[in-house]
C-alpha cells in the first residue's frame, strides 16, 4: 500500500540511477535508502517525497547519501540551452549564471558561448 503511494519516488530513483539502494516496508513505513550520484539528485527525490507526503513525511523514511558532494551537479548541454536556462533549473535562478561559467572556466570561452554536448559544473553555492 505505501509502496504504491511512493511509487514515483522509487521510479525517479531508478531514473537518476541510485547505487547500493533497496526499500523496505516495515510497521506501515515505506524505508528507502541508496546513494544518489549528486546534492541535486538528492534533493530531486526528496522533492519527490515531499510532493506526494506532505512536507515531514511519517510513513517513509528515506537515507539518500551522495556520492560526489564537491559539485552539485553534472550537466550535459543540450540544444537551445543558456547558461541562464541551465541555473534556472538548477538555482531556481537564471541571474546565477555566472557562477556556472566561472566554474566552467578552463572548457569555456564565454558565458555566452556554449554547445550541445558541453559537460558543465554546477558549482555548489
Amino acid at each position: 500500500m505505501i509502496k504504491s503511494k511512493y511509487q514515483s519516488v522509487l521510479d525517479l530513483g531508478e531514473k537518476l540511477n541510485i547505487q547500493n539502494g533497496d526499500v523496505k516496508e516495515e510497521n506501515g513505513q515505506l524505508k528507502v535508502w541508496g546513494t544518489a550520484k549528486t546534492p541535486y539528485d538528492k534533493n530531486l527525490l526528496w522533492d519527490e517525497i515531499k510532493k506526494i507526503g506532505g512536507e515531514n513525511p511519517t510513513d517513509i523514511m528515506a537515507d539518500i547519501q551522495v556520492a560526489d558532494s564537491s559539485v552539485f551537479a553534472r550537466h550535459t548541454v543540450k540544444s537551445g540551452e543558456t547558461l541562464g536556462k541551465i541555473a534556472k533549473q538548477y538555482y531556481k535562478d537564471s541571474g546565477k549564471y555566472n557562477a556556472i561559467y566561472e566554474a566552467n572556466k578552463g572548457k569555456l570561452k564565454s558565458a555566452d558561448l556554449i554547445h550541445p554536448g558541453d559537460e558543465l559544473v554546477i558549482p555548489n553555492l
